[in-house]
Parts: C-alpha cells; sequence; structure tokens
C-alpha cells in the first residue's frame, strides 16, 4: 500500500517544519503533499528547499476544507492520511496506519498535546483542526483527542475522527468525494456522518498518535481567539439537515445544543464575564446560523442524493491550485 500524507498549513512555517521533520523520521516511505496557503511568513520557500517534500500545492482559499481537497487531488497514494502543519507523527504512526487500512476504510488516533521540551515555538496557529464537536467545538478550536467519540444518529453509528490525524483508503475518499467544501468549519465531522451512512468503518489504534502543538497566542488569523457562533450553528445545521433530512431528532439535536450554550453564556453575564448585549448579538448569530444552515442543508440534500451526499466535494470543480511544484519543477494550473 502506497501512502501519501497531506499537510494543510496557514502561516505556520515553524511548526509546519516540525512537522515535516517528523513525517522524514518516522515515515520516509510516504509521499508528501504540502498545501499551502495563502500563506505570508515564507512558507513556500521554506517547502522549496526541502527533499523530503514530494509536492507542494498553493491555494488562495483559507478553508481548510479547499486545502484538504487540494491535497487529496495531488496525492498519488492509494491511500491518503490528513496530518496538520502542526502535529507530529509519532514512531508507529507509520505502522499503524497501513496496519489500519487493512481492517477498515479509515483509520484514526489520539491528537495529543506535545510534552514542553517537544513543543516548537513560532508561526502563528491556522484554522487547520482536529475536527470539531457537534455540541461545541469548531474546526478553528484545537481539540486533542485521547479516545474515539461515537454518536448514534437516526440508526446510524458514527464514529468522529480527529481532521488532524486520519487516513483513509483511496475508495473511501472517492466514495466520499473528500471533503464539502459549503464547510468553514465542521467539515471532518460531517464526513464522519457520510461515512457511516455508507456503512465504512472508521478504526481507531494509539498506534496513530500525533504530537499537537498548543494554539499560538498571537495568530495571525485570530481563529482560535474568538468563537464564530453563527457558523458553529451554521455548520451544525446544514451537516444534520443534508445528511438525516429535516427530522424532528435534528431540531432537538440543535436546539439542545443552542440551550447548553445559551446557559453557559448566561452564566458568563453573570459572573461578568460577558455582557448581556453581547449574549444577545450570540443569540441572533445562533439563529441565523441554524436557518441559513438548515436551508442550504437541504438544498444540499436535494442536489445530491447519491450516499456521497457532497454537492461541493472534490469533482464539483478544478480550480484549487493557483500553482504546483512537483519536486523542481513548477506548474501553474
Amino acid at each position: 500500500m502506497e501512502l501519501s500524507v497531506v499537510v494543510p498549513t496557514l502561516n505556520g512555517r515553524t511548526r509546519l517544519a516540525a512537522g515535516l521533520d517528523a513525517l522524514a523520521t518516522h515515515a520516509p516511505e510516504a509521499e508528501v503533499v504540502v498545501v499551502n496557503g495563502p500563506s505570508a511568513d515564507g512558507t513556500t520557500g521554506m517547502v522549496r528547499a526541502r527533499d523530503d517534500v514530494d509536492v507542494l500545492v498553493e491555494v488562495s482559499d483559507r478553508t481548510v476544507a479547499v486545502a484538504r481537497n487540494a491535497g487529496i487531488e495531488a496525492a498519488c497514494g492509494d491511500a491518503v492520511a490528513i496530518v496538520d502543519y502542526d502535529a507530529r507523527v509519532t514512531a508507529p504512526w507509520y505502522d499503524g496506519v497501513i496496519d489500519g487500512l487493512s481492517r477498515a476504510d479509515v483509520v484514526t488516533g489520539p491528537v495529543r498535546a506535545a510534552p514542553p521540551d517537544q513543543s516548537t515555538t513560532g508561526g502563528p496557529a491556522s484554522d487547520r483542526s482536529t475536527g470539531d464537536a457537534d455540541s461545541g467545538g469548531a474546526d478553528t478550536s484545537r481539540r486533542l483527542v485521547e479516545r474515539p467519540e461515537r454518536r448514534a444518529i437516526r440508526g446510524r453509528s458514527v464514529t468522529y475522527f480527529p481532521g488532524a490525524n486520519v487516513a483513509f483508503r483511496r475508495e473511501a475518499l472517492e466514495a466520499l468525494d473528500g471533503f464539502d467544501e459549503y464547510l468553514r468549519v465542521g467539515a471532518a465531522r460531517d464526513a464522519a456522518h457520510r461515512l457511516a451512512g455508507m456503512d465504512r468503518a472508521v478504526h481507531w489504534t494509539d498506534d496513530v498518535a500525533v504530537w499537537a502543538a498548543p494554539p499560538s497566542p498571537t495568530a495571525a488569523d485570530g481563529g482560535r481567539a474568538r468563537r464564530d457562533w453563527g457558523w458553529k450553528y451554521r455548520a451544525l445545521a446544514y451537516r444534520l439537515v443534508k445528511n438525516y433530512g429535516v427530522r424532528p431528532t435534528v431540531v432537538s439535536r440543535t436546539a439542545r445544543h443552542a440551550v447548553g450554550d445559551a446557559v453557559s453564556v448566561a452564566t458568563d453575564v453573570v459572573r461578568g464575564d460577558a455582557t448581556p448585549s453581547g449574549w444577545a448579538a450570540n443569540g441572533r448569530d445562533v439563529l441565523a446560523g441554524v436557518l441559513a444552515g438548515g436551508a442550504d442543508g437541504l438544498v444540499s440534500r436535494l442536489r445530491d442524493r447519491t450516499p456521497a451526499r457532497n454537492p461541493y466535494g472534490v469533482s464539483d470543480r478544478a480550480d484549487r491550485a493557483v500553482t504546483r511544484y512537483d519536486g523542481c519543477t513548477e506548474r501553474t494550473d
């Protein structure tokens, strides 16, 4: 089995270098595809100067789903892994991926906090993620993951995976048509729902583990500094409606999360950590997000009635890459 590793990055030059060093040490057999952009910190020059990166793809879109799909398009392997730029694979990672993919369509494992003596410095955080939780997280928030998360929804057993550390058989990715580019956050969660709908198994193993650098407080894009309530609920409503239709369970799940968050923020108001006007504004963002996401999810469900449920996937467009470097060859697409 030939493995390609896609590494999306955005303004994370120093941490990316550490991640590439780990791949060179622990997975030298793998093809490495870096998807960059639009970075402004010298990432392109650093990557082109290395001899352990097989393909560099430059993109103009900041959305992580677009970066992942651009890497999937460029990858040549019959298995494709996605690893965040600020995550470093461990010694058993490569063998764990190969073994896991012999058992299931998808393999994943822990995303652990790097020990202090192994943490890298410099390089702002980007909106690359370990995946977001239906109950609160987002692709803009680093989530450390130690154990598999599973949910039963409408008769499906959904096994979520961290978007920072996951590998797919090529045929599973083709069945999914990659990630849904409508989603600014939650694309990994959405893919887990769609895999479950196709009865494709996700295998968890502790061998497929990565170290995650802590988020930088100086993130250039501010992605980790502020929760976007509108997009959190827009993504939640979109993926639930798209994958399951307009059903009472979908409405109740969305409402339950909204009430829980409303109570949490109200508690902050009482403590003086938030303002009543801010709480009200968040409520408006949540409502607007739910309505927009639900409507768009229904349209997407009607547009793609196949098991893929992905009208904005890899096959939807061919203009993601601005420039591509294969070794020393530059190609403008």
